[in-house]
């Protein structure tokens, strides 16, 4: 009896021990870069030409969380008996995966390592009520579109019941310019993409060659167009094509579908392996992310977040998609399902950040959809950032059928392939500037509020905007210095007369709302410098400056000016 009795202590001891280590995955963070072969001034050896490229466009410079991890720290973690599963540079560490926690407490003890941070676990209570990903209400019936709206536009694409996700943005009119993504990469973050190689809708990227590549970094090296299903959704919103039932906001876009949720467990690790996808789209030259995931509670709950997380810039995910955009790339992401969840009331990470636009849902109508996330504006903190349709949003079904589904997982693409069609209108531009007039264009710009933040977007009339901005920031013999300005509290203009008179200056918003005025620079015969101190605190957007001559008529052109703030 003793000695069954010592067999079930042991056995229960064992549980014990193991049930807090299983599955057994960590994120290893590193000190350094130390014994590194590779050096910022040869960034060609870990960043594509596309890469650098888009970082040229908006003046990013090369830095050190741009470097790879050091190989010889990963090769010392690996020979302990680990396995490796992901790298990340931005974070400067590893995920790895072990059974045994006496290996960790090894790895802890590695002079270049910093912290061995448990990212999965236990499930110690139930997994999460609210779906988080799309609530996938599956409907096959036409929605009505409002009166007077035709099905059709100018061009006969004919969008078929798609219409009225793609028309409520106006992304149809960018279509009927030309810009239907054509040269703009995107990449998905998402499950998986089930079936992707097989169903008709994306027969067409296919045959376009537009689908670039897939990467598993759940599993490294796993097939991901076998098992979930939601990634495959996300896409056929962009990139689905069939004439008369669906056609994507950016049809004629390149995408990477990268793998970065485990959809059947909800752990940290995920959060580790959406930066680690990050990195990868940011290393091949992606234009846009689009993140149909949310972040809020694990089945893990020490491992859980709370809204008083969300704060821009706290979570790992939402640090990793704030560092993606500072790389140059758009990051949209969508808000979340939470809006009927008394228990949850933000966003998700990482639709957070800073420096991501967070995506609402609405219905085909432009009403808010009760199950989207709520948000906040505090100031310049608006979240969500804006709105597209999410409520029975035209998606393809499983078996390759045209077939609706709701969520904030459907708005976040619909405004995704969007942006990169607007893009491709103007290649020189950042990708904060995109946002900018993204942001500008929507339909409560100035009255944002915590269900669709500063409202629906009109890409047509940010493609007007931005068509009078000049990327180089010179219109003949006007120059307007630092342009964008990145908050500073002076700009300077550089204008030539012919004539020595005094001018005005003004800079206003783009409602027409006053901002700041100087009525006494004089200017002599030639090239003058103006130089605009102590200018007013301005959220970060488009802001037009005029000059204008107190001693005549106006002389010069208004000037479209950007205002960035860090």
């Amino acid at each position: 009896m003793r000695k069954i009795t010592a067999t079930l202590l042991f056995f229960l001891f064992y549980l014990v021990v193991t049930s807090q280590v299983a599955p057994d995955k960590y994120f290893v963070e590193f000190t350094n870069k130390g014994n590194s072969p590779y050096s910022i001034d040869r960034p060609w050896e870990f960043l594509s030409q596309r890469a650098l490229d888009r970082r040229a466009v908006a003046g990013i410079p090369i830095e050190e969380n741009d470097l790879p991890v050091s190989p010889s720290y990963v090769e010392e973690v690996s020979l302990i008996g680990v396995d490796v599963i992901t790298r990340s540079k931005w974070f400067n560490g590893i995920t790895i995966y072990t059974l045994d926690p006496f290996k960790v407490a090894e790895i802890e003890q590695l002079p270049f390592v910093t912290n061995v941070l448990k990212s999965s676990g236990m499930v110690i209570k139930p997994a999460p009520v609210e779906d988080k990903f799309a609530l996938e209400q599956m409907s096959v019936l036409p929605l009505i579109s409002p009166p007077g709206v035709p099905l059709k536009i100018s061009d006969s694409t004919d969008y078929g019941i798609s219409y009225d996700q793609v028309h409520m943005v106006r992304t149809d009119m960018l279509h009927d310019l030309g810009f239907r993504g054509e040269g703009m990469v995107i990449a998905i973050l998402d499950a998986g993409f089930n079936l992707v190689d097989q169903l008709a809708p994306f027969d067409s990227l296919w045959a376009n060659n537009q689908i670039l590549g897939t990467r598993d970094f759940v599993n490294p090296g796993g097939n991901v167009y076998i098992g979930h299903t939601h990634g495959k959704s996300v896409l056929s919103i962009m990139g689905g094509y069939v004439p008369g039932q669906l056609i994507g906001t950016a049809p004629k876009a390149d995408y990477w579908l990268l793998r970065s949720e485990d959809g059947g467990t909800e752990y940290l690790i995920e959060e580790y392996n959406w930066v680690c996808a990050a990195e990868f789209a940011d290393s091949v030259g992606a234009d846009v992310i689009n993140s149909s995931l949310g972040y809020t509670v694990f089945d893990d709950s020490t491992q859980s977040h709370t809204c008083t997380d969300m704060t821009g810039n706290t979570t790992p995910v939402t640090r990793g998609a704030n560092i993606a955009f500072s790389k140059g790339i758009l990051v949209v992401n969508s808000a979340g399902n939470e809006g009927n969840n008394p228990n949850w009331n933000c966003v998700s990470a990482p639709s957070d950040g800073t420096d991501v636009l967070s995506i609402a849902a609405v219905d085909s109508l432009g009403n808010y959809a009760s199950f989207s996330s709520t948000g906040v504006v505090d100031g310049l903190y608006v979240k969500p950032n804006v709105a597209a349709m999410g409520q029975l949003t035209v998606i393809s079904g499983n078996d390759g059928t045209v077939t609706r589904g709701s969520g904030t997982s459907f708005s976040s693409p619909v405004m995704a392939g969007s942006a990169a069609c607007l893009w491709q209108a103007f290649p020189g531009f950042s990708n904060a500037t995109l946002k900018m007039a993204i942001e500008e264009s929507a339909s409560q710009f100035t009255s944002p509020d915590k269900y669709l933040g500063y409202g629906i977007p009109n890409l047509y009339t940010a493609y007007e905007r931005l068509t009078g901005v000049d990327p180089v920031y010179s219109e003949g013999s006007l120059v307007v210095y630092p342009n964008p300005s990145y908050g500073k509290e002076s700009i300077h203009v550089k204008v030539h007369v012919l004539v020595a008179q005094t001018l005005q200056v003004q800079i206003v918003d783009i409602t027409g709302k006053q901002l700041y005025t100087r009525n006494d620079i004089r200017c002599m015969v030639g090239e003058n410098t103006i130089s605009l101190n102590s200018l007013p605190s301005m959220r970060p957007g488009i802001y037009i400056l005029k000059l204008q001559s107190l001693d005549g008529p106006a002389f010069f052109e208004t000037k479209i000016i950007q205002r960035l703030q860090l």
